[in-house]
């Protein structure tokens, strides 16, 4: 059996279908039933409501269970808020579930980790992201950690931020100069990644993969073809990522879904 956290997430819900369509029947840790509703095929998957804050929930949700897909953090697309901080869901969450996966018998996790987390990168996002690994690699269950580039693909949230602020904003800022690089990764290959570790424990025990597509993109070049996509023109300014950081900062104060957040810079 297995259990994906995360599972209405972006590559949680992929991943779902592409294991439903391989006729498997994964079984799904979701926190809001009629939103599960709309996005999975809840007929075809094992449904325990609740998230990784909360023990009873986690208890049932490992019961039986040899591997989980642990997706469920929140991403650099969210802002941190009041109720809603990284460390919560992606540090004590992930306690939370290795506790209850080594009391269950669960043999290993498999983490979605992110690109370029590292113990000396600034930020509550990249700190956290840093401490879920560590703790699980000192677990004691096996494990394998996945760290995909950003993606890309329909509604990915990657594409989606940078599309809003095409569509809001009159300049568009190039952080960095626009020079900053990027390795888009297609999320039907992610899923494809996250497939083949489960399907051979033995090869990837132990193992941390670093995923992108193949080709990179300079920031002003994924700009350019996302307004010739969109039909659009806009003016491309080069902006110092200081001044940029401001700008996010101020749009997390003032906007529930901000089209660019502090943690997404990091």
């Amino acid at each position: 059996m297995v259990l994906i956290t995360g599972a209405t997430g972006y590559i949680g819900r992929h991943l779902v279908a592409r294991m439903v369509t391989q006729g498997d029947r994964p079984r799904v840790l979701v926190r809001d039933l009629k939103r599960a509703a709309q996005i999975l095929p809840t007929d075809k998957v094992e449904l325990v409501q609740g998230d990784t804050l909360d023990p009873k929930a986690l208890k049932a949700a490992v019961q039986g269970v040899d591997t989980i897909v642990h997706a469920a953090f929140i991403t650099a697309d969210h802002k941190e808020s009041t109720g809603n901080h990284y460390e919560d869901t992606n540090v004590r969450g992930t306690g939370n579930l290795i506790r209850a996966a080594k009391e269950a018998g669960v043999k290993r996790i498999i983490e979605l980790s992110g690109l370029g987390t590292r113990q000396d990168k600034p930020g509550s996002y990249m700190q956290g992201r840093y401490l879920s690994e560590q703790m699980l690699k000192d677990s004691g269950l096996g494990w394998t950690i996945i760290r995909p580039s950003v993606l890309f693909g329909k509604d990915a949230p990657f594409i989606k931020g940078l599309t809003d602020l095409i569509r809001t904003a009159p300049v568009v800022p190039l952080i960095g100069g626009g020079k900053t690089m990027f390795q888009p990764i297609y999320v039907e290959d992610v899923v494809t990644v996250i497939m083949k570790v489960l399907e051979d424990p033995a090869r990837t025990n132990g193992k941390t993969y670093t995923i992108g597509g193949p080709a990179y993109y300079s920031f002003s070049q994924v700009i350019d073809v996302l307004l010739d996509t969109m039909h659009a023109s806009r003016i491309k300014a080069p902006a110092p990522t200081v001044l940029v950081g401001v700008g996010a900062a101020v749009m997390e104060a003032v906007l529930p879904k901000p089209p660019l957040t502090k943690a997404a810079m990091t």
